[in-house]
């Protein structure tokens, strides 16, 4: 995933998570405000941390001009 992508969708995430921990706090739910806020830091952290999978077409798959046609 490009890093322009990955920063729009942390902003989005950080933006998100910062809303609803708010949210909760307003409602007096505290152990689920920093649940939230926990849980939107932990899926930035996840995203960067991880490589996207990239599969090659020899990796063990079928190719799609391999299988015989039927008529």
């Amino acid at each position: 995933m490009p890093v322009r992508i990955k920063l729009g969708l942390s902003l989005g995430v950080v933006i998100v998570a910062a809303i609803a921990a708010y949210f909760q706090h307003i409602l007096g739910h505290d152990r689920i405000q920093y649940v939230v806020a926990f849980l939107g830091c932990f899926m930035i952290f996840a995203m960067w941390l991880f490589p996207e999978v990239k599969r090659e077409d020899s990796a063990g798959s079928v190719r799609r001009d391999s299988l015989p046609r039927q008529g």
